[in-house]
């Protein structure tokens, strides 16, 4: 326990999948976030952030060429990660949404997107690389 918080781990993912995979990682809880560059790397992946606002994260994808998924915490202090998953389906880029509380908090518009809760569970950014892209843009 750290803070008064416990820190969240992710279990250890398959090296094979993330080798040299580009993951955005965009959480603002710095623990958190560590735990997931750690694990992120660990298994292989280069981790781009950890970025903890809209405006960071906005900024990393347009100037970015190459990025193979993202990891979206869904409330960032008084904002949401919304706009970011807007602008990484423009893209292609498929993401996942990693939150503390119930899915059905993710507005209509947002539930196609996988939703993890945290902590992330093995797994779930494999499988977001493996399920290929969103397949449509919300209006």
């Amino acid at each position: 326990m750290v803070g008064g918080q416990s820190r969240q781990r992710i279990a250890p993912m398959n090296t094979k999948t993330l080798f040299n995979r580009r993951i955005l990682v965009v959480e603002d809880e710095y623990l958190i976030a560590q735990d997931v560059q750690y694990d992120l790397e660990r298994a292989g992946a280069t981790v781009l952030g950890p970025l903890a606002s809209v405006e960071q994260a906005l900024e990393m994808i347009a100037r970015t060429d190459h990025i193979d998924a993202a990891v979206l915490d869904v409330n960032l202090g008084h904002d949401t990660s919304f706009p970011i998953a807007h602008a990484l389906m423009i893209r292609s880029i498929p993401f996942l949404f990693a939150t503390g509380y119930d899915a059905s908090d993710i507005p209509p518009m947002w539930r196609h997107a996988r939703t993890e809760t945290k902590p992330l569970r093995a797994g779930a950014v494999e499988e977001l690389l493996y399920d290929g892209p969103h397949d449509r843009v919300p209006q």
